[in-house]
């Protein structure tokens, strides 16, 4: 029985990461193309990819749409989950219900409507409106997150701090948020990682300035090479860091 877990389990992780293992190898390819057999190390792509202009401008794209539209998302959602968690409201169940509705929606609906939206208000479309789709679909994930780590402790403290003669904006800074702390920057590295890797809106809202995602579209349209096993590369490394990073500032626990 413990041979057979231990099987179910490599064989979970080999499903899992094998598909990694094999992008992250042929982006070393020395031929044009990205498949079997493996014709040798080199890093030629590696270093056509860092010296493509497109490319390193769209990277820059998605890193700025991915941390702006994930911190208004995580404000906006923080300040929701408060108002919902501390004051009593006609109909709160139901505010909750359609703040976390958008997570239920198919992203493609979503860019849809935004689209939709936006031509009739005569909005050109740009990296702002990819932002204000981010915004939409990660500011549900920042309410859920932060509207589940609201306890009985953080409402005592924000009692006490009022009692002391604190204003609602001083309890916010130095109170709430502060003890909300992991929660909220979980929220927000989880968006962030939502948007860089986010695709359908980001090509239905944007027309010239276009994310990394759409530019790694763009190239495949050209067909397979190992240019786009580097650029994968490079973007699984970077989501793997900040996850890593995060684990070991955020969330290691003191012995």
């Amino acid at each position: 029985m413990r041979l057979l877990s231990w099987a179910y389990l490599a064989a979970a992780y080999a499903f899992v990461f094998l598909p990694v293992v094999v992008l992250v190898v042929f982006s070393f390819q020395d031929g044009r193309l990205p498949v079997p057999p493996f014709q040798g190390f080199s890093l030629q792509w590696y270093d056509k990819i860092l010296g493509n202009g497109a490319l390193m401008t769209a990277l820059w794209h998605s890193a700025l749409v991915a941390f702006v539209s994930s911190a208004l998302a995580l404000v906006m959602g923080f300040l929701a989950a408060h108002a919902l968690a501390r004051v009593r409201l006609p109909g709160s169940v139901l505010l909750r219900g359609l703040l976390i509705a958008p997570m239920t929606v198919s992203y493609l609906i979503i860019a849809l409507g935004l689209l939709t939206t936006f031509n009739q208000a005569g909005i050109s479309l740009s990296l702002w409106t990819a932002g204000i789709g981010h915004v939409v679909i990660n500011l549900p994930l920042c309410f859920a997150i932060a509207y589940a780590a609201m306890g009985d402790h953080q409402k005592n403290a924000e009692r006490a701090a009022r009692d002391l003669g604190a204003t609602e904006a001083q309890v916010l800074w130095h109170v709430s948020a502060p003890m909300l702390a992991p929660a909220l920057a979980a929220a927000f590295f989880l968006s962030v990682t939502f948007s860089w890797d986010e695709f359908i809106i980001a090509f239905l809202l944007t027309r010239f300035d276009v994310t990394l995602p759409v530019e790694i579209w763009s190239m495949l349209r050209s067909g397979l090479s190992p240019a786009t096993n580097a650029v994968g590369s490079l973007v699984f490394l970077v989501s793997v860091s900040a996850v890593v990073l995060m684990e070991i500032f955020l969330f290691r626990r003191p012995k």
